[in-house]
C-alpha cells in the first residue's frame, strides 16, 4: 500500500546481521522492505509503556486459525489486547514457529568469525543481538520470548517436519505493521534457523516508519476474526 512522503517520520537501512530497536508511538507504521531478496527478519514486541506486556505467540495464532502470520492479521499481547496489525504486506507467509539463531547455532552452521579479527565483518547471531537492544530498554534475557520471522516461510509436512522455503522472499518484498499501542520493536538480521544454506549470508533491509490513520470500524485487520475484533476492543478500552 503506497503513503505520501509527507507521512514519513524517518527511514533508514540496516546493513546485513544488524540489530535494531526502537519505540513506535500508536497508530505509527512500520514498514519493512527486503532489499536483496532473501532477508529474514527476527523480530520481538513489547507494550512501551508496560514492558510486562509482550506478544504472545500461542495465543495470536490459536485465536486467528493460523500457523503463520500476512496481511489483516494482528500481533496479540499475553493480556488479549493487540500490539501491531499486518495492515499490508507482499509475501502472504511469514514464520510464527521457529524461533531465532543463537550463538551455539551459529557457530555449528557456519563456524566462528570473531570481532577481533574481523571487526564489523564478524558473525553475528540474533540471541546476542536481542539480548543488547532489550538492555537499552531496561529488559534483560527474562524477557526474551517467541519471535516473528519476517519474510520467511516454513511449511509442515504430513509427518510434521518442518521445512524451510528457500527464495520466499524476492527484492522489493515489504511488510506494513501499524502499532496499535505504544510499542517497542526489536529486530535481529539474521539467518532463519532451518535455512540449509551452508554460507553465513544476511541481507540488507530498508525500514521506514510513517504515520498512519486510526483503524476504523470496516478496518480489514479489526474484522478479519471476532477475536481480533474484541483484542482491538480490550485495547480501546486500555486507551480510553
Amino acid at each position: 500500500m503506497p503513503f505520501s512522503a509527507d507521512r514519513i517520520v524517518f527511514e533508514e537501512e540496516l546493513a546485513p546481521g544488524a540489530k535494531w530497536s526502537s519505540a513506535l508511538k500508536r497508530h505509527q507504521a512500520l514498514r519493512m522492505t527486503d532489499v536483496d531478496g532473501g532477508a529474514n527478519v527476527s523480530a520481538l514486541f513489547y507494550n512501551r509503556d508496560l514492558p510486562s506486556e509482550r506478544y504472545n505467540m500461542p495465543d495470536t495464532l490459536k485465536a486467528q486459525y493460523t500457523a503463520f502470520l500476512s496481511k489483516g492479521r494482528v500481533l496479540l499481547s499475553d493480556r488479549g489486547r493487540v500490539l501491531c496489525s499486518i495492515t499490508d504486506e507482499s509475501l502472504g507467509w511469514h514464520d510464527t514457529l521457529c524461533g531465532h539463531v543463537d550463538s551455539p547455532l551459529a557457530t555449528r552452521k557456519y563456524g566462528v568469525k570473531r570481532y577481533q579479527q574481523h571487526r564489523n565483518d564478524y558473525q553475528k547471531n540474533a540471541r546476542d543481538g536481542f539480548l543488547v537492544e532489550l538492555g537499552k530498554w531496561g529488559l534483560d534475557k527474562r524477557d526474551l520470548v517467541a519471535t516473528v520471522n519476517f519474510f520467511s516461510k516454513v511449511t509442515a509436512d504430513e509427518e510434521g517436519r518442518l521445512h524451510f522455503v528457500s527464495e520466499h522472499s524476492r527484492p522489493g518484498g515489504y511488510v506494513d505493521l501499524r502499532a496499535e499501542m505504544n510499542v517497542i520493536v526489536i529486530l535481529a538480521l539474521a539467518p532463519h534457523p532451518l535455512d540449509p544454506d551452508p554460507s553465513y549470508g544476511p541481507k540488507r533491509v530498508k525500514l521506514t516508519v510513517y504515520r498512519e490513520d486510526p483503524p476504523g470500524a470496516l478496518d480489514p485487520c479489526r474484522t478479519s476474526r471476532p477475536e481480533a475484533a474484541r483484542a482491538f476492543e480490550n485495547t480501546e478500552r486500555y486507551w480510553a
